[in-house]
């Protein structure tokens, strides 16, 4: 089975944030992810994942207006300085934390010259954070309407083009569900680009216990094909996070 992580963004609501570390951590969970973490001294969350035996797998880039609509800025023209702002911020951040990967969050945009943006972007953050290691993510249009990266083969050819060691893919199987229809055949395809990937059912991104995708037969092929990254879990519980923590145990089926 894969090392699992709780998104304690997504799980745990139930609970005050700072004490979901320990409710992860109870429910069998070895790593965790914040999405934005940034509201919190860096020390206290620190010594919430020591006290748990917690490592911090990833963290996105300091927050835009999110309740604004804003989704980012690697992508979006006209606001380079702000994104390579927070970068800075951002990398401060998940260095304290021990953060394992940081997402970059392109932001809503369209067009060549979105495009262009989100190269020069990342090949500047790539530079500036050598051995750090960067993630990119394909999400998809119903979720997030207008998110310039929405297509994992566009990601693909980004990432080639950026061409840095320390720039990967953060896939995650219900957006690959939901933009190509076949999730299985999305990871075949692009999985070998992959430092981090994240799970939640198919229709609802509910726990990734039922629907459209055979979790069971994507964890065997993790094992199968060597992967020794983190999968995490960054869904919306239809009930208590506990009661649906069956996709985490041995001999889930």
């Amino acid at each position: 089975m894969p090392r699992f992580a709780a998104n304690l963004t997504f799980l745990f609501r139930e609970l005050p944030f700072l004490d979901r570390f320990e409710a992860a951590a109870e429910a069998g969970f070895e790593g965790v992810e914040v999405l934005f973490p940034y509201d919190d001294a860096a020390r206290e969350i620190t010594r919430r994942l020591k006290a748990n035996g917690l490592e911090m797998v990833l963290i996105n880039a300091p927050p835009p207006n999110w309740a604004g609509g804003d989704r980012g800025f690697a992508a979006v023209p006209g606001l380079t300085d702000r994104f390579r702002h927070d970068f800075k911020r951002a990398r401060r951040f998940a260095e304290a934390l021990g953060a394992q990967h940081l997402h970059l969050m392109a932001g809503r945009a369209q067009g060549m010259v979105a495009r262009t943006t989100f190269v020069d972007n990342l090949k500047w953050a790539c530079e500036q954070a050598p051995a750090a290691s960067l993630t990119i993510e394909p999400i998809n249009g119903q979720d997030m309407e207008g998110y310039f990266l929405n297509d994992f083969d566009q990601a693909a050819e980004i990432l080639d083009e950026v061409g840095a060691p320390n720039l990967g893919l953060q896939f995650d199987m219900y957006h690959a569900e939901m933009i190509t229809g076949d999730g299985m055949a999305a990871w075949k395809q692009h999985g070998h680009r992959a430092r981090h990937v994240q799970v939640g059912g198919v229709p609802g991104r509910n726990e990734p216990l039922r629907g459209d995708i055979d979790y069971p037969a994507f964890f065997a092929r993790l094992d199968a094909e060597g992967y020794t990254g983190w999968v995490s879990g960054e869904y919306h519980p239809t009930a208590q996070t506990k009661a649906g923590l069956l996709w985490i145990r041995p001999g889930f089926s």
